[in-house]
């Protein structure tokens, strides 16, 4: 059963959820996670693909957007993308959609990222994941 994980921010800066994001993927990558994250459109994928090439010095996550991996034969560890992650990748997904994805359930971990302005989003995503019974945690963020 995918385990879920809240990380409830109190930055309320516009890219607030995308720096704590690359945080976490940059931790997940480098205990030998792969991640899906997914973005709610393209405009936010641009922008998170640029962030993790700059936004801690020394950083390197590999990655890749979605449409990109069009007969990757070796696959990237951190793919980013809008829909459907791509087939074997069911290790970690990072939701920065406002809405549960439907394939949240093939990941073994999911993390939802809540900032200020996304807070009632955050909570219908934490009822629907609570109604069906997945085990949550909440991580708040200072």
């Amino acid at each position: 059963m995918t385990r879920v994980g809240f990380y409830v921010l109190a930055d309320a800066a516009p890219d607030a959820a995308l720096r704590f994001a690359c945080r976490l993927i940059e931790k997940a990558h480098a205990e030998g996670h792969r991640v899906y994250w997914r973005l709610p459109d393209e405009a936010a994928c641009r922008a998170a693909d640029e962030l993790l090439w700059t936004f801690r010095q020394g950083s390197f996550v590999p990655h890749a957007p979605a449409p990109a991996l069009a007969g990757d034969d070796d696959p990237t560890p951190v793919v980013l993308g809008t829909g459907d992650p791509p087939p074997g990748l069911d290790d970690v997904l990072v939701n920065l959609h406002p809405e549960v994805p439907d394939f949240f359930s093939r990941f073994e971990r999911a993390a939802e990222i809540v900032t200020p302005d996304t807070r009632d989003a955050g909570r219908r995503r934490y009822r629907f994941y609570q109604e069906r019974g997945y085990p949550l945690e909440t991580h708040k963020i200072t």
